[in-house]
C-alpha cells in the first residue's frame, strides 16, 4: 500500500450503480497521509481502468471475486477518485448490470477480507 495502515481507515461502500473505496486519515491533521491517500487511489483508479488489478491480487493472496467481470468489461466501468477531507475515494460505477454485480463482489470481498465492519446493502450515496 502507499500509505500507513495504522494512521489511515478504509470503507467500502455499495451504491445502486456500483460503489466506492475510500481511505482516510485517522487524524485529520495528518497532511501526509492524505496526500499518500490520494496519490495511491490515483494509481489504483488508473490500473483498475485499464485492467489491472495486480495489487489486490497481491495483497488478498488470490484473485477477488469479481475481478474477472471487472477486467472483461473494463471500459464499461468508471472509476472517478474524489478528493475528502480526510484522503479520498475511488468511486466505481457501471450502467451494465453484470459489471455492476461484479463491482458489488469485489467490494462484499474487500469488506469482509479488511474487516472494516461496513455494510454488505446496497446503499443511496
Amino acid at each position: 500500500m502507499g500509505f500507513s495502515h495504522d494512521k489511515t481507515t478504509h470503507h467500502f461502500r455499495l451504491y445502486k450503480d456500483g460503489g466506492s473505496i475510500e481511505a482516510l486519515a485517522n487524524d485529520p491533521g495528518d497532511a501526509a497521509s492524505r496526500q499518500e491517500i490520494r496519490q495511491h487511489l490515483q494509481h489504483i483508479a488508473g490500473m483498475f481502468k485499464s485492467g489491472d488489478f495486480n495489487a489486490p491480487m497481491l495483497i488478498h493472496a488470490r484473485t477477488p471475486p469479481g475481478v474477472p467481470t471487472m477486467k472483461k468489461l473494463r471500459n464499461q466501468i468508471e472509476y472517478r477518485v474524489e478528493e475528502t477531507p480526510k484522503g479520498a475515494r475511488v468511486r466505481v460505477s457501471s450502467e451494465n448490470s453484470k459489471a455492476v454485480a461484479a463491482i458489488h463482489d469485489f467490494l462484499r470481498f474487500q469488506i469482509q477480507d479488511h474487516q472494516t465492519g461496513d455494510s454488505m446493502t446496497i446503499s443511496k450515496e
